[in-house]
């Protein structure tokens, strides 16, 4: 068990403690970067550099959106934890730690209402940070007019009125957040949550200057002149649809001193190939590796391994343009589940560290406090059967009442994305006879539209953990769900993950418990989804790239403590 978790177990337990007295993914994205973790904070030893601060990386696919109360995908969130701050930041243990708060709040007995206080810190504009700016992004979010995906289920049973925000029944200028002064926040929850100081530090809590998103009205965060930070850095040079663009270091930002880097350039680059070249003339400082070119450069000096909490898996769609799916039929559902080698896939395909996922919540991201790991409960739940997967099919063909069908599987554009999708559909259609799976393979934000619209049949999706929580999984999947997206539901899958979140959230064995009994439900009885891998990455990081952090949940990476050093 690494360090960070323990820390983190740590912490938890505190947290526990006072409440019983009184935080989305895509196989494109570049792998974890390199870390150089420290014991703090950041902000009180400086290192001192003398070379060009700038940083080249990769990106795996174009930026979506900038906006907080709307991004989804891990592109955004990783460039938010960069150019923006929230109460709380990820520092280089992995800790959630006071970052726009100038201390740990003050907590009421009950452990319902938070008082924060928000240190002297302005936007990269000159304007002060208040508290305001947290009401105003966090009411924003709830706003039914935002349309945000990630306000309601963030928000919802975690702050007061949330719940009732998102159904329409109470309106978002009730809910539980309040700027009592300019440095005041008082927030107040729906009942008290574990891990509510760890979703501080989640892009959808960043805070917002009102007058300026005012301003630029629908055209805010559409490009790097309607945006502007409190973080770190700044973005510049994008034109909102374009594929390139750059950080630029924020003078503005309440920490600058401690940040050395002066400028990361991004390129999108989706083939493997190309990213290698570029690495290896030295035009990029980092890139990803799979299958051949993961075994080329195995024994290569500059290879660095790392695992994450990425899961990857297939989501079944249930209905689509109003009718039901084939994929509403159990059976079919399981055939699929059952009918392709996922060993081959990490083995051969992807060879880049990835391990075959039989779970939706990762192995080695969450701890009791026992430090027994929350995967060692169920286990492996679905698994490649060639057998069981065709005799699957055969009932549910006939439940049917045909012989053949005839699926689309959506998937990326990126080389990776293409070479994986026709593996999928060699192994699906050499074991089901009568399937017919046609790929469609588009860039990352068609496929989110995509999947907002529930216009599909397959799709390839993955998850990135929003906080260090069995929960940022499990509600993904709930009856009508923000994230669900496939019309999923068993009533008694959300009556546990109910009970998780409500009256069990101070009882961590029960809770647990009842998190592994809907996990075992959601994939080993129901098939509602069919986990693929959880992500590995290889990665080649050229040696003078010191101080990246990477996380287990929330934006991937951190280059607030970033540095070039040694470069010839």
């Amino acid at each position: 068990m690494k360090k960070s978790k323990l820390v983190w177990l740590l912490s938890l337990m505190l947290v526990l403690s006072v409440f019983l007295a009184a935080c989305g993914g895509d196989e494109d994205n570049e792998p974890a970067a390199p870390s150089d973790k420290g014991e703090d904070n950041g902000s009180e030893d400086v290192v001192e550099v003398e070379e060009e601060q700038i940083l080249n990386l990769i990106a795996g696919s174009e930026i979506p959106t900038m906006d907080s109360s709307l991004v989804t995908d891990s592109v955004g969130f990783d460039l938010l934890n960069n150019v923006a701050e929230g109460l709380y930041r990820l520092n280089q243990e992995n800790v959630a730690v006071p970052a726009m708060a100038e201390a740990e709040p003050t907590v009421s007995e009950d452990g319902l209402v938070y008082t924060f206080k928000i240190r002297d810190a302005k936007w990269s504009n000159g304007d002060a940070v208040t508290a305001g700016d947290f009401e105003f992004a966090w009411k924003r979010a709830m706003n039914p007019d935002t349309a945000s995906e990630y306000g309601p289920y963030m928000m919802a049973g975690v702050l007061k009125n949330a719940t009732e925000i998102s159904e329409g029944s109470v309106d978002f200028n009730e809910l539980g957040v309040k700027a009592l002064d300019e440095k005041t926040l008082e927030v107040t929850l729906e009942k008290p949550v574990p891990y509510f100081l760890s979703l501080m530090a989640f892009g959808t809590y960043l805070p917002l200057n009102e007058k300026f998103v005012t301003e630029q009205g629908d055209a805010y965060a559409t490009n790097s002149d309607t945006l502007i930070s409190n973080g770190p850095f700044t973005l510049t040079e994008w034109d909102g649809t374009g594929s390139s663009w750059s950080l630029v270091k924020n003078d503005q930002y309440w920490d600058a001193e401690n940040v050395k880097l002066t400028q990361i350039n991004y390129d999108v680059v989706k083939e493997t190939a190309t990213a290698v070249n570029l690495y290896k003339t030295g035009e990029v400082d980092r890139t990803g590796l799979s299958g051949e070119f993961a075994a080329q450069y195995a024994n290569d000096p500059e290879l660095l391994k790392e695992k994450d909490s990425v899961v990857f898996y297939f989501k079944f769609n249930q209905e689509r343009n109003g009718k039901p799916t084939p994929l509403a039929n159990k059976n079919i559902r399981e055939a699929i589940a059952k009918s392709y080698n996922k060993e081959d896939l990490v083995n051969v395909v992807l060879n880049n560290g990835s391990v075959a996922a039989n779970y939706l919540v990762p192995a080695e991201f969450t701890f009791d406090e026992n430090a027994n790991d929350f995967r060692d409960i169920n286990g492996d739940l679905v698994a490649y059967n060639p057998e069981e997967a065709k005799a699957a099919w055969e009932k549910g063909l006939a439940e049917l009442g045909v012989t053949e069908l005839s699926l689309e599987l959506l998937g990326g554009d990126s080389d990776l994305s293409k070479k994986m999708d026709e593996y999928f559909k060699s192994q699906m259609e050499g074991t089901l006879e009568g399937l017919t799976l046609n790929l469609k393979q588009v860039p990352f934000a068609v496929r989110l539209d995509l999947d907002t619209a529930q216009d599909y049949d397959i799709q390839s999706a993955g998850w990135g953990p929003d906080f260090q929580d069995p929960y940022t999984f499990m509600n993904l999947f709930v009856t009508d769900g923000g994230n669900n997206m496939m019309s999923y539901s068993n009533p008694k899958y959300d009556e546990l993950i109910t009970a998780a979140a409500g009256e069990l959230a101070t009882d961590a064995e029960a809770r647990w418990n009842a998190m592994a009994e809907a996990e075992k439900i959601l994939v080993g009885e129901d098939f509602g989804i069919s986990p693929n891998y959880q992500r590995g990455t290889m990665q080649l990081v050229k040696p003078y790239v010191k101080g990246v952090v990477s996380h287990q949940f929330g934006g991937d990476y951190s280059y607030k403590w970033a540095f070039i050093e040694g470069k010839e």
